[in-house]
């Protein structure tokens, strides 16, 4: 029997820090951008409901796939299973890589 692999995926997005849960991330098509597909939130047999896992679930009702910039990726984790999504402010030491502006065949 194979186990499903399970993905914890942080980012950032308009200064908050983005904790989500997807069954597949891999490299796009797209340069320079992480597709994520498979969104896990947490299980409605919970008696306790998160406002922040809520708010996950709103902002990404219908999205098959999402493409995040590899830049505002913090972090990728392979995990045992799923805990909840979870939308933060950026605190501390946590900057944007930064990103000049590229331009084929821009003379500097």
């Amino acid at each position: 029997m194979t186990r499903e692999r399970i993905y914890r995926v942080i980012f950032h997005n308009q200064g908050q820090v983005y904790e989500i849960y997807a069954s597949e991330v891999q490299q796009t098509e797209l340069m320079g951008f992480v597709e994520v597909a498979g969104l896990r939130f947490g299980e409605r047999s919970q008696v306790v409901v998160d406002p922040s896992e809520e708010r996950l679930k709103a902002e990404f009702e219908g999205v098959k796939r999402m493409h995040i910039p590899m830049h505002a990726v913090v972090r990728i984790d392979e995990v045992e299973k799923a805990g909840p999504g979870k939308i933060s402010e950026a605190q501390g030491n946590i900057a944007q890589f930064p990103s000049g502006s590229y331009s084929p065949g821009r003379k500097t």
